[in-house]
């Protein structure tokens, strides 16, 4: 089974296919598992993932690697899945942008919101990878800087928190007066210390070898702040990508499935964010049911005549796994 995608949903539908008894290839754009979870905030705590009172992003992924390494998936990451066509034998080929092909006779799309393009603005383009980010991947990057964080929701927010006692100084700058950010984390935000400009917006970027200092205009005046690093939390522009060619049955940007999980091609599956039907809620939580709907449906679908229902998992010890 081939698995487009290695977030979380993508994860566990290797690893349900993997119990099933099915090898299974994972391919991922980005150089590490985790999806968006691993690039955009792998240092915050989710607290709606079943069993987790709360969970770091990083240590879900982590939990979720750990789990389906068993059954030893084909890692294929950095590398873009471009287009989707039936194989000569059976099954479906798949072509990654690099030239590469894999064969296999079920395909679950997992690839979450499709390819996201960080929004940024002009003055901070030159500055990208010498003291502008998007996304903060270990907190102590940051520790005993000055960090300007741009945005008003709820990424810029919690970023802005999570990095109070560990920089120097944290400012966040936001072009609105209200933050889209939750109320509780705005009130947070407020009694912690951190300088919040708002009606402002940042103009300039200075520095020779790296940022060094960011402007800011407040109004009528303009205000030069030190900074060693400014997270760029504007959000997202996101598009199905070569997906959008597959032949497949969209609609707003996203999959349509049936109860099975099952798209308009046959034997082909979308899970997670990337899929849609009636009622769906978009949630990890959903996405795990979702790839473990998938993964059965495959097995059944590759081997006619097996059940629907997998084994009980505590029928098995670790060493069956291994």
């Amino acid at each position: 089974m081939a698995v487009v995608g290695a977030g979380p949903a993508g994860l566990y539908a290797a690893y349900c296919a993997g119990f099933r008894g099915l090898s299974s290839v994972i391919v991922d754009a980005l150089p590490e598992p985790g999806g968006q979870i691993a690039s955009l905030y792998p240092e915050k705590k989710v607290y709606d993932v079943a069993g987790h009172v709360a969970v770091r992003g990083r240590e879900l992924i982590d939990n979720l690697v750990a789990q389906v390494s068993p059954f030893q998936p084909c890692y294929l990451l950095g590398r873009t899945a471009a287009s989707l066509a039936p194989d000569k034998g059976a099954g479906w080929a798949i072509e990654l942008e690099d030239g590469g092909r894999v064969r296999a006779g079920a395909v679950v799309i997992a690839a979450g919101l499709g390819r996201s393009i960080p929004r940024t603005l002009p003055c901070l383009r030159p500055y990208e990878g010498r003291g502008v980010a998007h996304h903060v991947p270990w907190l102590d990057e940051h520790r005993d800087r000055d960090l300007v964080v741009v945005g008003g929701g709820d990424s810029a927010v919690d970023w802005a928190l999570a990095l109070a006692s560990i920089a120097r100084s944290v400012t966040i700058v936001h072009r609105r007066t209200t933050f889209r950010a939750h109320e509780h984390s705005v009130k947070q935000m407020y009694a912690s210390g951190i300088r919040v400009l708002t009606d402002a917006q940042v103009v300039a970027c200075n520095g020779v070898q790296g940022l060094e200092e960011v402007r800011v205009r407040v109004g009528e005046e303009e205000w030069a702040l030190p900074a060693q690093a400014l997270v760029a939390a504007l959000g997202f522009m996101t598009n199905l990508g070569p997906i959008a060619n597959w032949g497949l049955q969209v609609e707003n940007r996203q999959v349509v499935v049936d109860r099975a999980m099952r798209t308009n091609l046959p034997g082909v599956y979308a899970v997670g964010d990337i899929c849609t039907y009636e009622g769906r809620v978009p949630l990890i939580s959903v996405g795990f049911g979702e790839a473990a709907t998938a993964a059965n449906h495959a097995a059944v679908g590759l081997r006619p005549g097996s059940r629907l229902a997998p084994e009980h998992s505590t029928d098995r010890d670790a060493a069956q796994l291994s």
